[in-house]
């Protein structure tokens, strides 16, 4: 019988914040990248570079337009992004949800121009 992979799987049509980072993580072991010696080493460093050129492929969608030309390719982009975010607080044992509310908690007391 064959092992069903991440990406076969029947997921449900949403998941909160840590349910999402566990299934980042399946996906990642079972390709074998949090093995010592990966070809694709999960550290912090790798995980904030890949997520920055994940971010700047984005900027790709807008150049020389107002709006995305594909929706379909620009929410696969922003999903990269949010895989790899998910991925680096993870690995980095920051609580991203924790984080993210303390942050808008933050903000509400700012004031912008």
């Amino acid at each position: 019988m064959d092992k069903i992979s991440p990406t076969t799987r029947n997921l449900p049509a949403t998941m909160d914040i840590h349910q999402l980072t566990e299934e980042m993580h399946r996906f990642v072991r079972s390709k074998g990248w949090y093995e010592k010696g990966s070809p694709r080493p999960q550290t912090p460093r790798n995980l904030a570079i890949s997520l920055s050129l994940e971010a700047a492929e984005i900027l790709e969608h807008f150049q020389w337009r107002d709006q995305a030309k594909n929706q379909d390719e620009l929410a696969s982009e922003l999903a990269d992004v949010a895989l790899y975010l998910l991925q680096l607080a993870s690995v980095s044992e920051i609580d991203l949800e924790k984080a993210i509310l303390d942050k808008l908690q933050v903000n509400a007391t700012r004031e912008w121009d």
